[in-house]
C-alpha cells in the first residue's frame, strides 16, 4: 500500500536524507502533498517518499532548481495520466472486441466453387 500514510515529517526526512525543513519547502511548493491527521501532523506515505528521493536526485544529479522540478513531477504526473487512460482505453477496445468474436457463428459452411459457364467465341 505505497499510498498508505506512515511517516512523520522528521522520519520521511531522515529516509531521503535531507532536513524535514526541506520537506515543508517542497510541500510549500507543491511538489510532494502529505496527507494530515486531524491535529494537522503530516504524514508521509512510500509513495511521497519515493517522490522525494526522485526530487533529490533531479536537484542534485541534474542540477535542476526547484521550477524545473516542478515542470518535470508536472510532465512525469501527465505522463501517468495518460497511461492510465490509454490501458483503459485498450482493455474498453479489448471487451469490444471479444464481444464482437462472441457474436460469430460459428458453423461449418461447405463451400462448393460455382462453375461459371464456357464463353462464346464470335
Amino acid at each position: 500500500m505505497p499510498d498508505r500514510p506512515r511517516y512523520m515529517i522528521s522520519v520521511a526526512a531522515e529516509l531521503v536524507g535531507i532536513h524535514p525543513q526541506t520537506l515543508r519547502i517542497y510541500e510549500q511548493r507543491g511538489l510532494v502533498r502529505p496527507q494530515r491527521t486531524a491535529g494537522n501532523t503530516r504524514l508521509y506515505s512510500d509513495r511521497d517518499v519515493e517522490r522525494v528521493r526522485l526530487i533529490q536526485r533531479l536537484t542534485t544529479e541534474l542540477g535542476l532548481n526547484l521550477a524545473g522540478v516542478e515542470r518535470v513531477l508536472a510532465m512525469e504526473d501527465e505522463l501517468q495520466r495518460m497511461r492510465r487512460r490509454l490501458e483503459r482505453m485498450e482493455h474498453e477496445m479489448r471487451s469490444a472486441l471479444d464481444e464482437v468474436h462472441r457474436q460469430y457463428r460459428r458453423d461449418l459452411v461447405l463451400y462448393r466453387p460455382t462453375q461459371l459457364p464456357a464463353q462464346r467465341i464470335q
